[in-house]
C-alpha cells in the first residue's frame, strides 16, 4: 500500500533536476541533459580506481597496487570527483543536503547492478561518536542506506566501530593519511560475513578503506569491495 502511494505521489509531484531544476528522468531528481554532463570514470585499476594507461578490454592492476597491494580486493567508483559530482558530495557531507545521498545512492546503484557481485552485507565508513556528534550524521550511512534498499542487501551499522578520533584528512600527503589512519577500527567479535562491501562518498588515496578492509580480513572476512560514488584523481 505504501509502495502504490509513493507511485501515484511521484505523478502528482514530478522530481526535479536538484542541479539546474529542470523535469528529471526515472523519478530521479536529475534531468537527462545533467546526467550526460556528469564526469563518468573511465577505464582504472581494478583493485583501487586509479586511473592508469590500459586497454578497456583488458582488467589490469596499477603498479601501485601490484608493489603493494591494499587491503581490499576490488574498487567500483562510476564517476571521478570533480564538477557536479564534486558539488553534490560537497553538499551532502558539509550541508547535509539529504536528496543530494538520495541521488548519488541512486546512481551508484545503477552501476553496482551491472558491475558487481553482491556482498552478503554493506558496511559504511563509520564516524568516531566525536565526529558524529559533532556533524550530526554520517553522509556514507545516507548513501549505504539507498543501496541496501535498491540492491536488497543488508546494512551492518554496528559490527565496525572507528575506537581512534582521527584528525581530518585533508591536506595531508599520501604517507601522512596512511599514518592518520593506522588501527582506527575495530570489528566486533561476533562478525561472520564473508564477502562485505565498504562504502564511502569519495576515495581519495585509499588509506581509510584500507585500514577497515584490513581490520575485516583479519576479523576473518574473505572479500572486501570498496563501493564509492566518486575516485580523487
Amino acid at each position: 500500500m505504501i509502495k502504490i502511494l509513493q507511485n501515484y505521489l511521484s505523478y502528482l509531484i514530478p522530481s526535479r533536476c536538484i542541479l539546474c531544476g529542470d523535469k528529471g528522468v526515472e523519478h530521479r531528481d536529475l534531468c537527462a541533459a545533467c546526467y550526460l554532463e556528469l564526469p563518468k570514470n573511465s577505464p582504472r585499476c581494478y583493485r583501487c580506481a586509479s586511473d592508469f594507461d590500459a586497454p578497456h578490454s583488458q582488467i589490469a592492476l596499477c603498479p601501485d597496487c601490484v608493489e603493494n597491494p591494499p587491503a581490499f580486493d576490488e574498487t567500483l567508483a562510476p564517476f571521478v570527483h570533480h564538477g557536479t559530482i564534486r558539488y553534490l558530495i560537497i553538499q551532502l557531507k558539509f550541508h547535509s543536503h539529504y536528496p543530494s545521498a538520495r541521488l548519488l545512492g541512486s546512481l551508484l546503484a545503477d552501476y553496482l547492478k551491472q558491475t558487481a557481485e553482491l556482498p552478503d552485507c554493506i558496511i559504511p565508513v563509520p564516524l568516531h561518536k566525536n565526529r558524529y556528534r559533532e556533524r550530526g550524521f554520517n553522509q556514507s550511512i545516507e548513501i549505504a542506506r539507498v543501496l541496501a534498499k535498491s540492491l536488497s542487501v543488508p546494512l551492518d551499522l554496528n559490527s565496525c566501530q572507528r575506537h581512534r578520533d582521527t584528525a581530518h584528512q585533508v591536506g595531508l600527503s599520501g604517507d601522512q593519511r596512511n599514518d592518520n589512519m593506522k588501527n582506527a577500527f575495530s570489528v566486533s567479535p561476533n562478525f561472520r560475513a564473508k564477502h562485505v562491501a565498504i562504502v564511502d562518498d569519495v576515495m581519495t588515496t585509499g588509506s581509510t578503506v584500507h585500514e577497515l578492509a584490513a581490520a575485516l580480513k583479519t576479523a576473518g572476512c574473505h572479500r572486501v569491495q570498496i563501493w564509492v560514488c566518486a575516485k580523487a584523481q
